[in-house]
């Protein structure tokens, strides 16, 4: 009898231990959270019924990233540059007092996509530019140096080699054939972030006079292209690359801009042959077309270019074109402007006859003409060169200019402290590239724009300063 309070007593306890498992059980049936059926919780998807073309887009975009991914490389390079000091950067007797300009070391990230198993690799020229050292990165993590095997500056393609084998390869497709409204995917290394996929359309094609290149016909999309997207593939839905990722408007959103694959493709099999790529050459100057010129001349519509100078001795000259003939056509591509005619005839080869269409005194000419090397075309000799800078006088922006070095353009060689170019911003060792967005590849075209410049007007200047481009707007006074 003892024992039954105890007995009962552990009687309660089990009861009560068993009544808060039970509530607790209780609690634990409802869910915290709702998990779709489609991963085997037991709650439906908000929309049943998706349709049929959105999943086959989404898995298109899916199939496109996980076959070309893998082809696509994430470059990083390592570069010296000087460090300048502003206020001492125009005083040649910097150096003598101060010793040599301290150097700084540079790090910038950009992208690429290899061409073949054993490691060659298209990217801008950008990217690799003065770089001391080059490393690639590839889907699998795997870490590589590359050195520079080519690189031309005029259309911003350079190509690059790692040592590998077996590597997978992306496949080039055909820009020729691309439509505005077609889709549009980028893949590379933005802002560091390895292999993004960006999507768009085509906005436009052939666009030039950009300013931004010697050698434009560029792609237009607005498929997010970012700094670091450089140098990346720009792909169709078939995962073909249709361009390569170089250039974006700062000020414009999904503004961005990529080399045609098919105008890349010749410029890299020369640099992969032999390091350099040769251009054709006719040895003519021209000028755009405006209604008020082609009136005069006779001509429908204002298109082609008009010759203004042909140097003497060249293809042109020998041919028998003329100064004042209005070439519209090669090899049986209408020419639409200036650039457009430069870019057919460095995209037609070296020693290859070519059939130049022309419009001379209300007649429709045709001529042959063997095309030669654009390293042929005559040189402004030094000596005037070294002569104007001595001269020193400045033009009406307050510039002494001379032909760049290299890259085209034109090199600001002195400013005037009082000038409107310095009030603006403009340096010594700028290289002016284009004015009111107009290509500037030599002094005569400076000249003959900064002429035409009335008071009163502004004028938009891009420079090229190192690896920046910068816009400057000046008024004319």
């Amino acid at each position: 009898m003892n024992n039954l309070p105890r007995i009962v007593l552990l009687l309660m306890v089990a009861c009560l231990h068993t009544v808060v498992l039970g509530g607790c059980k209780g609690k634990s049936e409802s869910p915290l959270f709702l998990e779709s059926n489609r991963k085997g919780g037991e709650a439906e998807a908000p929309v049943k019924d998706v349709p049929t073309d959105i999943l086959s887009t989404q898995k298109a975009f899916s199939n496109v990233s996980k076959k070309v991914t893998p082809s696509v490389v994430n470059i990083s390079t390592v570069s010296r540059r000087k460090v300048i000091q502003p206020f001492f950067e125009t005083n040649p007797l910097f150096e003598d007092f101060f010793g040599a300009p301290q150097t700084r070391q540079d790090r910038s990230l950009g992208s690429g996509f290899l061409i073949s198993k054993d490691g060659y690799i298209v990217t801008n020229s950008h990217v690799v530019r003065d770089a001391e050292s080059i490393q690639v990165k590839l889907s699998n993590d795997k870490v590589y140096d590359a050195k520079v095997v080519g690189s031309d500056q005029k259309t911003d393609i350079a190509v690059i080699k790692i040592n590998a084998a077996d590597l997978p390869v992306a496949v080039l497709g055909d820009s020729d054939k691309l439509e505005v409204g077609q889709w549009a995917i980028a893949i590379g290394n933005p802002f560091g972030l390895d292999r993004t996929m960006t999507v768009g359309v085509i906005s436009a094609t052939g666009r030039s006079n950009m300013g931004i290149e010697t050698y434009e016909n560029f792609i237009q999309t607005d498929a997010s292209i970012n700094p670091g997207n450089s140098g990346g593939p720009l792909l169709n839905v078939y995962g073909e690359v249709i361009g390569i990722n170089t250039a974006i408007v700062a000020a414009g959103q999904g503004i961005g801009f990529a080399i045609p694959v098919n105008m890349a493709k010749p410029v890299f099999s020369q640099l992969i042959q032999k390091g350099s790529v040769s251009r054709g050459y006719m040895g003519v100057t021209i000028q755009p077309v405006t209604e008020e010129l082609a009136q005069s001349f006779g001509l429908k519509q204002a298109r082609g270019a008009l010759v203004n100078d042909v140097i003497k001795g060249g293809p042109a000259d020998k041919a028998g074109i003329r100064q004042g003939d209005v070439i519209t056509g090669l090899n049986g591509t209408e020419v639409k402007d200036p650039s457009h005619l430069q870019r057919l005839v460095a995209e037609a080869g070296v020693g290859k006859s070519a059939k130049i269409s022309i419009f001379r005194d209300g007649k429709a000419l045709e001529l042959s003409m063997t095309l030669a090397s654009a390293d042929s075309a005559p040189k402004r000799q030094r000596e005037e060169r070294s002569e104007r800078r001595q001269e020193g006088e400045a033009d009406q922006l307050g510039l002494v200019v001379e032909n760049a070095e290299q890259g085209g353009g034109v090199a600001v060689v002195d400013v005037a402290r009082d000038g409107i170019a310095a009030e603006a911003g403009i340096k010594r060792g700028d290289v002016i590239v284009s004015i009111n967005r107009k290509r500037t590849a030599n002094t005569a075209e400076y000249s003959r724009a900064i002429q035409q410049a009335v008071r009163g007007s502004n004028l938009t200047i891009l420079v090229r300063r190192g690896e920046a481009s910068i816009y400057f707007a000046l008024r004319i006074k």
